[in-house]
């Protein structure tokens, strides 16, 4: 095998892992993978990371004809790494018109309510973990009302209240029914 295929198949198979370990940001989070199987993850980043120096270089001195393979495989890390993150702006997506968040002790919670009567639930922890949840709602009056939860577990209920005055989305209801509107820990949502 001479030196250009075997840069080449370097720069294939670096950049499939590369891909392969981007795309789990999607399933938790990039340096949880990381650290689970960084006995695997980090070799992959050294080899990509001189081949792509490699392909540079190389297409510096002898132009992208010849160097054609990795270009095209290092440009589409490149491209995959734009799209994520304009998929995962509010470019796209419409006008946001309510953000809140909750912080506890592992997680921190941002509820982000668009116009279109669709809101996410991103959740965040320790280690760079991230998940988001999508759901839809509806505003009556001061009160939020899940039509779709965007979550997955009972912590956060169906029904939310906004409280303009406390800068704050309250989410539990005292033994009348009535929202709890006193600032506690866990109870509400701070509005940004």
């Amino acid at each position: 095998m001479n030196r250009q295929r075997a840069y080449n198949l370097i720069a294939i198979v670096s950049t499939i892992g590369i891909l392969g370990w981007m795309s789990t940001d999607y399933f938790g989070g990039m340096f949880i993978y990381l650290l689970s199987y960084g006995i695997i993850i980090i070799p992959i980043i050294i080899l990509y990371i001189i081949s792509f120096g490699n392909t540079i270089i190389s297409t510096a001195k002898h132009g992208f004809k010849q160097n054609k393979i990795k270009v095209i495989f290092h440009g589409l890390v490149l491209l995959s790494i734009i799209l994520t993150n304009i998929t995962q702006s509010d470019i796209l997506k419409s006008k946001r018109i309510l953000t809140a968040a909750l912080k506890d002790d592992q997680f921190h919670y941002k509820l982000v309510f668009r116009e279109n009567g669709t809101c996410e639930n991103e959740v965040s922890g320790i280690f760079g973990f991230q998940e988001v949840f999508h759901g839809k709602y509806k505003l009556q009056g001061d009160t939020i009302v899940f039509t779709k939860k965007p979550y997955d577990n009972n912590f956060i209920p169906d029904t939310l209240l906004i409280n303009k005055k406390e800068n704050a989305i309250f989410m539990n209801k005292d033994n009348q029914g009535n929202f709890s509107t006193t600032k506690e820990w866990l109870n509400h949502f701070e509005i940004q």
